[in-house]
C-alpha cells in the first residue's frame, strides 16, 4: 500500500513472496519517484525483501511491529487483523515516528551473529546428545557416569569395557556407541566453529577484546547485535537496550529502582559472562569494585548488576572508538564520545579490566547518515496464496 503525507491511500499491490517479488515492487511504484518503503521487522520476516530492496537502490526503514500495532489499536472504523489494515497501520506509522532506522546493506557485523549463533545450536545440541548417553550408560554401568560433564574420551573409556550379554544390552550399547559418535561430530564441528569466529573476530579489528574477560564469542555477539553504535544516544540508552540500566519505579515522592527484564537478552548475557567472569578473577579491575559494592551492604546480585552497568558503559565506549577508527579510514561520519565511565577507567585510550590484547585495525563501517523520508510512503507486505 502507498500513501501521501495526509494518510492518503494511493495504491495498492499485492504480490506473491517469489524471486520475481521485488522487480514486480518497483514497476508498480515507479510512478512515484520520491518514495520510501516501510517494512515491518526488517530484521525478522521482512529481512530477505528488505534487503532485496537496498540493493535495488531503494531508501528502506525499519518498522518495529509495535509500531503497526499502536496505529491500528487506536485507529478508527475497520481495524481488523488483515494484510490491508497492517499494511497501512505500518505505513502510518513510519510516515509518524520518529529516528527509525534506515535499513542497509548487511556488512561483517551480519557475518558476527551467525557464528555465535551456530555454536550456541551446537551447544544445545551436545547437551542433548549428552544426556541421552547418561540416560544410555544407567542402564549398562552399574551407577551410570559419576559426574554430570562427560567427554567422549571418558564414554569411550566406560563403553570399551562393557561385554553386553543379551539382545537388549547389545541393543543399549549400540545405541550408546551411535551416541558416542554423535558427540565427537558435534566437537569436531564446535571447535571448527570456534576457529572460524576467531578469525572473523579478528578481521573486524574490534577493540572489544581488550576488556577482561571478553573473548570472542562476546565479541562477536555484541558487535552482531548492535550493528551500529550510532543509533544509541549515549551510553544509557545502550544499557537500556542490553537490560543493565535499572527501570524506574516512583509514586509520589517515592522512587524505587527494580531490575529490568527489558532488552536484548543475548546481548545482557554477553555482559552478565564477562561481569562473571571478572568476578571470579581477583586480578580482574572489575572485582575490587565488585567487592567495594558488597561492603556497602549490597548483596550478591545488586553488586553483580552494578557491575555489568559499568561493563555496558566500557563496551558502549569501545564501540564508539571502534567506529571513530572506521570513520577516519573510510567516507562518512560518525560522532566520538569524549565521556569517561566510573570503573576502574572504561575509557577507550585505558586498559580496560584487565591485560590489553590489540588486534589489527578497526575496519567496522558507521552508519551513513540517515536521509530524510519524502511522500509517498510505500508499504510492503508478503502475503499468503489466498485459500
Amino acid at each position: 500500500m502507498a500513501i501521501d503525507e495526509t494518510e492518503t491511500a494511493l495504491g495498492e499491490l499485492r504480490v506473491r513472496s517469489s524471486a520475481r517479488q521485488v522487480p514486480q515492487l518497483c514497476s508498480w511504484a515507479a510512478r512515484w519517484p520520491e518514495r520510501t518503503w516501510a517494512v515491518e521487522g526488517a530484521g525478522g520476516l521482512g529481512y530477505l525483501v528488505a534487503q532485496q530492496l537496498v540493493a535495488a537502490g531503494e531508501n528502506v526503514v525499519d518498522v518495529q511491529p509495535k509500531l503497526g500495532s499502536r496505529v491500528r489499536l487506536l485507529a478508527t472504523g475497520n481495524v481488523n487483523k488483515n494484510d490491508p489494515n497492517d499494511a497501512r497501520s505500518v505505513a502510518i506509522a513510519a510516515l509518524r515516528a520518529k529516528d527509525l532506522r534506515p535499513v542497509v546493506a548487511e556488512d561483517h557485523a551480519a557475518v558476527l551473529k551467525l557464528w555465535p549463533k551456530r555454536r550456541r545450536d551446537l551447544g544445545s545440541l551436545r547437551t542433548q546428545v549428552v544426556c541421552r548417553l547418561h540416560a544410555v550408560l544407567c542402564d549398562l554401568v552399574p551407577g551410570g557416569h559419576p559426574r554430570r560433564e562427560i567427554t567422549a574420551a571418558q564414554a569411550a573409556r566406560a563403553l570399551d569395557g562393557l561385554e553386553p550379554v543379551g539382545a537388549v544390552a547389545q541393543a543399549r550399547y549400540e545405541l550408546a556407541i551411535d551416541f558416542l559418535a554423535d558427540l565427537r561430530r558435534i566437537d569436531a564441528q564446535m571447535a571448527e566453529t570456534k576457529k572460524r569466529l576467531e578469525v572473523a573476530v579478528k578481521a573486524s579489528g574490534t577493540t572489544l577484546t581488550e576488556i577482561f574477560g571478553v573473548g570472542p564469542y562476546v565479541a562477536a555477539t555484541v558487535i552482531g547485535y548492535v550493528v551500529d553504535v550510532a543509533r544509541f544516544a549515549d551510553g544509557d540508552r545502550f544499557a537500556a537496550y542490553n537490560g543493565t540500566a535499572p527501570i524506574e519505579v516512583a509514586s509520589g515522592g517515592h522512587k524505587v529502582f527494580r531490575l529490568s527484564r527489558r532488552g536484548n537478552r543475548r546481548l545482557n548475557h554477553a555482559v552478565h559472562m564477562v561481569a562473571v567472569t571478572q568476578v571470579v578473577h581477583r586480578h580482574s579491575q572489575g572485582r575490587p569494585y565488585y567487592d567495594r559494592k558488597l561492603k556497602e551492604a549490597k548483596t550478591n546480585k545488586e553488586a553483580l548488576r552494578c557491575l555489568k552497568r559499568r561493563i555496558s558503559d566500557a563496551i558502549f565506549a569501545h564501540l564508539v572508538a571502534d567506529a571513530d577508527e572506521a570513520s577516519k579510514a573510510g567516507p562518512g561520519g560518525q560522532r566520538g564520545d569524549g565521556s569517561v565511565s566510573s570503573v576502574a577507567g572504561s575509557h577507550p585510550e585505558r586498559q580496560l579490566f584487565g591485560q590489553a590484547t590489540p588486534g589489527p585495525a578497526a575496519t567496522i563501517r558507521s552508519r551513513p547518515a540517515p536521509t530524510q523520508r519524502k511522500a509517498p510512503l510505500q508499504v510492503q507486505k508478503k502475503s499468503r496464496k489466498a485459500s
